[in-house]
C-alpha cells in the first residue's frame, strides 16, 4: 500500500512541473429531429460553466477554451423543447456534439419546458435509472464494469466477496435480464458467463467505449422483450470526425487499448482490445480459480446523407478458467472439487440501418450472435484414468435476429410499431454423473433449431403542457418449440404507463405489465438417455405481472428524491423435478443452469419499497443513496406455501459519492449493506453416500428444510482516488481503488466435505459412506486496485 501511495506521489511531483492544462473546443450541430434540418439562434450552454455559445445557418456551434473535464450540454430556443445532453468527457481533444431538439408548440402559448439531467421518459417513467460517465468512469468498487456500477441502484442486489457479476434485480434471477448494445441484442455481458443464466467474473464491455446506460428495473419498453427482471440499453459514444486518438488504460483485471476517430468523410470509428491478467490477482488472492480472457469490441457508423445511416458493431470474447490445484487450504478444497474446468468462445456481430422520412423514422436491426462453451471435471482433479470423468459438456448457441421498426410522431403522439424474426441453433454433448435416489450417467447429444417471431406497438401521449404522459404498449411473442408455445395470444402482453406533474417539482407515476420470457436453451434442450427431449411438453413461457408506483421530487438540475414500490407475480417457472426447487433460484455460480428435467408448475411473487436520492452539482458532486425494501418468494405449485427465496435478502443500502477537488483530483466512497441470504442446510446422510459424493463432488442439500436458515447481513466500504494529469495533446491518469477497507468478513454456512476416507469398506458399494467434515466459511480481504490511464 506505502508503495502504491509512493508511486502516485512521485508522478504528482514529476508531472506539475511539465503540467500546463490545455483548452479545448465543445462543437456541434444542432438539427431538428424530425426534419434533421439544421436549426439557427439555439443557445448552447454548458451545465455547471458561464460559457455558451448560439448556432449558426447551419446549425452550427463553437464553445472557445473549455478546460477538460465531463460536461452536459444544454439546448434551448423559442419553439423547441430544451434539451440537456448525456455527459461527455472533454479530455486531450475538441469535442463534437450533435443535438437533436423537438418542436414545442406550447411555447405559443406561453408554457416553457425546462430541461432536466433527470430525465422523464414517456414509456417508463418509473423503473428507469441512466447511468453517465461520470458514474462509470470513478464508481468507488466497480472498477468500471457496468454489472458492478448497476449494483448501486435500488433493488439490485450484490454478491458480497462473491468476484461474480451475477445480476439479481427486485428479486428475480440472473436469468431474467435482457442486454442491448445501440439496438443490438447481445447474451451477456460476463466473461466466464453461466450458461442459462448470465453471471460472471468480470465485465465483457469495455467502458471506454460507453456513453450512456439506460437500465430498466421494470416498465420496459416494447420492442425490447424476452426479460422479466431487468433491460440494459448500453448506447456507445461515436467516433471523432475530425481526429484520430488512442487511449491506453491498465485496469483492475486487464489491460485495454481502445482507439477511436473516421475514415473518410462519412464514417467514424470506434475499437478495442483487451487482455487479462486476472489470473495473477486471483492467485495472489489465493482463490481455487485462474480465469484469464481476451475480448475486442469495435463500432462503424457511416452517415450516407442527412436521411439515411448505418451502424456496424461486433463484440467478441475469449475465456479459459484453469483451477488453481496449489491453493489446497481448506477453504478452497470445496471449491476444487466440484468447480470444473471452463473454456468459452463468444461474439455477437450486428447492423442497424436508420431512414429519417420527417416524422417517420424506419429501422432495421440484423444481428448474429455465437457461443461456444466447454465444461470439464474429473474426480480430485486426476485426468490420468477415464473412470474418474464426472462431467464433458460441449455446448454450442447461435442466434440470428431480424427485428424492423417504424416510430411516426405526429404533434403530441408517437407510435411506434415492429416486428422480430429469430432463429436459433443449439446443441448439446453432455457426459453427466448425477445422484438422485441412485447413481446414474447422461449420456447425450442435442441439436435444436428454434424460430421465434414476435409483434409490438406503442402509442405515447405527451400533454401540450407537458404535465402528463401516457403509454399504452403490446407485445405477442411465439416460438415453434412445442405446439403450446405457437400462438401469439398465448404470450400476449400489453403495458399501460402514466405520469403526472402533481405540483412544481411533484411528479406521480405509474407502471402496470406482463412479460414473457423463453426458458433458456439448457432447458429445452434437455435429452433424457432415451435420445427425446424430456422437457418439451412440459415448459411454457415464464410469465411475470408486475406494477410500479411512484412518486418523486425534484429540485432543477441538481436534486431528485423518489419513492417507488413494486409487485411482481411470477407464474409457470420451470421447477427442477429432481430437487423440487424452481430453476430461478439457480444461477449464482459458475457451470450450466437447466440441464435436466423440469416442469412450468413454480410460482413466485417479489415485492417490496424503493427509496432513491440523488443529488448532482456540476464539475462539484456526485452523490446517490438508495435503500430497498423487499421480499422474494416461490412455491413449487398453487397448491404449495410461499417459502423465501435464495434472492430474498429483505433489504439493500448503498451511499455512493464522488467529489471533485482542485487541480484534478477527486475523492469517492461507497457504503454497501445488505441482509443475509437465506439458505439450506446439507443431507449429510445423503452426501456421505460415496456414489453420491463422487456423482458431482460436492454435497447435497436437504430440500426439506429448504432456505430455512439465514446467513447475517454484510456491509462493505470501497474507497477510490483520481489524480488527471492533463498535458499537450495527452492525458494521464491514475486511480487507486480500495475495496473492502474495512475488511469485513461474510460468514457463510460450515461447508460438508469428504474427507476422501470410506468408513464402511467393508460394505455393498451402494451403501459405502465416506467419513465428512465441515469447514468453515468466512471471506472477505482488502482488495487493493491501481489503474492507469493514457490517451493521445
Amino acid at each position: 500500500m506505502k508503495r502504491l501511495l509512493t508511486l502516485l506521489l512521485f508522478f504528482n511531483t514529476m508531472l506539475l512541473l511539465l503540467q500546463a492544462q490545455p483548452m479545448h473546443q465543445i462543437k456541434g450541430t444542432v438539427i431538428d429531429k424530425n426534419s434533421r434540418q439544421p436549426l439557427e439562434f439555439i443557445n448552447v450552454m454548458i451545465i455547471g460553466l458561464n460559457m455558451g455559445s448560439v448556432t449558426n445557418a447551419e446549425g452550427r456551434f463553437t464553445i472557445e477554451q473549455v478546460p477538460p473535464g465531463i460536461y452536459r450540454l444544454q439546448a434551448s430556443a423559442i419553439g423547441y423543447k430544451s434539451v440537456t445532453t448525456s455527459e461527455y468527457i472533454l479530455s486531450t481533444k475538441n469535442l463534437n456534439i450533435p443535438i437533436e431538439m423537438e418542436e414545442n408548440l406550447t411555447e405559443l402559448e406561453g408554457v416553457t419546458i425546462t430541461a432536466s439531467p433527470f430525465r422523464r421518459d414517456v414509456e417508463s417513467p418509473v423503473s428507469l435509472r441512466i447511468i453517465g460517465i461520470q458514474e462509470i468512469e470513478k464508481s468507488p468498487g466497480a472498477n468500471r464494469d457496468i454489472s458492478r456500477i448497476v449494483q448501486s441502484y435500488p433493488g439490485v442486489a450484490f454478491s458480497p466477496i462473491g468476484y461474480r457479476n451475477d445480476l439479481i434485480v427486485r428479486g428475480g434471477a440472473p436469468s431474467e435480464n435482457r442486454f442491448y448494445l445501440d439496438g443490438v441484442e447481445i447474451p451477456n455481458i460476463n466473461h466466464f458467463s453461466t450458461q442459462g443464466a448470465s453471471g460472471g467474473p468480470v465485465g465483457i464491455l469495455n467502458a471506454d467505449l460507453i456513453r450512456e446506460v439506460n437500465f430498466y428495473t421494470g416498465a420496459f419498453p416494447a420492442d425490447k422483450g424476452n426479460a422479466l427482471s431487468s433491460v440494459l440499453d448500453f448506447k456507445l459514444r461515436d467516433g471523432d470526425m475530425e481526429r484520430n486518438s488512442l487511449k491506453a488504460t491498465l485496469g483492475a483485471s486487464e489491460v485495454s487499448l481502445a482507439s477511436n476517430g473516421h475514415i473518410g468523410k462519412k464514417t467514424s470509428y470506434l475499437v478495442s482490445v483487451r487482455q487479462s491478467y486476472l489470473q495473477f490477482l486471483f492467485d495472489m488472492l489465493d482463490l481455487p480459480f485462474l480465469p484469464t480472457f481476451t475480448d475486442a469490441q469495435f463500432k462503424l457508423k457511416t452517415r450516407f446523407n442527412e436521411q439515411n445511416e448505418l451502424t456496424v458493431l461486433g463484440l467478441g470474447g475469449i475465456d479459459n478458467m484453469r483451477l488453481n490445484t496449489k491453493a489446497d487450504s481448506e477453504d478452497n478444497e470445496y471449491i476444487l472439487s466440484y468447480l470444473p474446468k471452463i473454456k468459452q468462445e463468444t461474439f455477437t456481430v450486428g447492423a442497424v440501418y436508420r431512414h429519417y422520412a420527417g416524422a417517420h423514422v424506419q429501422s432495421a436491426v440484423v444481428s448474429h450472435s455465437y457461443l461456444n462453451n466447454r465444461n470439464t471435471k474429473y474426480r480430485r482433479n486426476d485426468e490420468s484414468h477415464p473412470d474418474n470423468l464426472m462431467l464433458r459438456l460441449r455446448s454450442t448457441e447461435q442466434e440470428t435476429k431480424l427485428r424492423l421498426e417504424n416510430s411516426t410522431t405526429f404533434r403530441n403522439w408517437k407510435i411506434n410499431l415492429g416486428v422480430n424474426l429469430d432463429y436459433s441453433q443449439y446443441t448439446n454433448t453432455t457426459f453427466q454423473r448425477v445422484y438422485t435416489n441412485q447413481p446414474q450417467t447422461f449420456d447425450y447429444h442435442t441439436y435444436l433449431g428454434i424460430l421465434r417471431w414476435g409483434l409490438f406497438g406503442t402509442i405515447n401521449y405527451t400533454s401540450m403542457d407537458d404535465r402528463f404522459t401516457a403509454s399504452l404498449g403490446l407485445r405477442a411473442d411465439a416460438s415453434d418449440y412445442s405446439s403450446t408455445m405457437k400462438d401469439l395470444s398465448d404470450q400476449l402482453s400489453p403495458r399501460l404507463s402514466l405520469s403526472y406533474q402533481l405540483a412544481d417539482h411533484w411528479f406521480a407515476s405509474g407502471n402496470a405489465g406482463l412479460y414473457y420470457q423463453l426458458p433458456a436453451y439448457t432447458a429445452l434442450g434437455f435429452k433424457n438417455n432415451n435420445g427425446t427431449f424430456a422437457n418439451k411438453y412440459n415448459l411454457r413461457y415464464m410469465k411475470v405481472s408486475e406494477g410500479s408506483l411512484g412518486i418523486s421530487w425534484r429540485k432543477g438540475d441538481t436534486f431528485e428524491a423518489s419513492v417507488e414500490g413494486f409487485y411482481k407475480d411470477y407464474d409457470k417457472i420451470p421447477l427442477s423435478v429432481a430437487d423440487g426447487i424452481p430453476l430461478n433460484c439457480k444461477g449464482n455460480d459458475y457451470g450450466v443452469v437447466g440441464n435436466e428435467l423440469l416442469t412450468s408448475t413454480a410460482q413466485g411473487r417479489s415485492y417490496g419499497a424503493e427509496i432513491l436520492v440523488k443529488w448532482l452539482i456540476a464539475k462539484k458532486l456526485n452523490l446517490a443513496s438508495s435503500f430497498t425494501l423487499f421480499k422474494s418468494e416461490y412455491r413449487n405449485d398453487k397448491e404449495s406455501e410461499y417459502i423465501a427465496s435464495v434472492w430474498d435478502n429483505r433489504y439493500i443500502f448503498n451511499l455512493r459519492g464522488t467529489y471533485n477537488l482542485p487541480h484534478q483530483w477527486s475523492f469517492g466512497m461507497k457504503v454497501s449493506c445488505i441482509g443475509g441470504a437465506p439458505y439450506t442446510p446439507y443431507d449429510e446422510t445423503k452426501s456421505s453416500l460415496v456414489s453420491a459424493w463422487d456423482a458431482q463432488g460436492k454435497a447435497y442439500y436437504d430440500y426439506s428444510k429448504y432456505n430455512k436458515e439465514r446467513l447475517p447481513a454484510f456491509a462493505q466500504v470501497d474507497v477510490r482516488v483520481d489524480k488527471t494529469f492533463y498535458l499537450k495533446h495527452c492525458m494521464l491518469g491514475f486511480y487507486l481503488d480500495l475495496q473492502n477497507i474495512t475488511v469485513s468478513k461474510l460468514k457463510q454456512q460450515d461447508v460438508l466435505m469428504s474427507t476422501g476416507i470410506i468408513e464402511n469398506p467393508e460394505a455393498p458399494a451402494a451403501a459405502q459412506r465416506y467419513r465428512m467434515k465441515r469447514i468453515k466459511q468466512s471471506s472477505g480481504t482488502l482488495l487493493p486496485t491501481l489503474g492507469i490511464t493514457f490517451e493521445y
